[in-house]
């Protein structure tokens, strides 16, 4: 993958003074291919997740958001960089809020989880 990634980068870099349009495109094409790639790795990671939640005892409700929102953040680190590399600080700027958001969100049952417990302790 940090192959993939170097070539891409040194493709982009190179037609980006001739046509920055089709510089952006490669450097958005690399990133799908890595993306595609890194997907592999994350099944065994899930596994592994699984087992120990298992083991300790948890819920895909307390498991559940917390994988989600690592999926969110990386979605919009991505995202947001691919703007700020196109130029457009102000769409990173919004695709970072609207990725709090969405993190926010996916947490929710995760708060409602907890504070259902400390109010059951109380």
């Amino acid at each position: 993958m940090a192959v993939l990634a170097a070539v891409g980068a040194v493709c982009a870099a190179t037609v980006k003074k001739q046509v920055p349009d089709l510089a952006l495109v490669l450097a958005l094409c690399a990133v799908t291919l890595i993306l595609g790639l890194a997907m592999t790795a994350f099944r065994p990671i899930r596994e592994v997740l699984d087992d120990l939640a298992e083991r300790a005892g948890l819920t895909a409700e307390v498991l559940g958001p917390v994988v989600k929102t690592v999926g969110v953040s990386l979605l919009t680190r991505v995202s947001s960089e691919l703007c700020k590399d196109a130029g457009e600080g102000g769409l990173a700027a919004a695709v970072e809020i609207a990725g709090g958001a969405c993190a926010l969100l996916v947490c929710l049952p995760l708060f409602e989880a907890v504070v259902g417990l400390l109010f059951s302790l109380l």
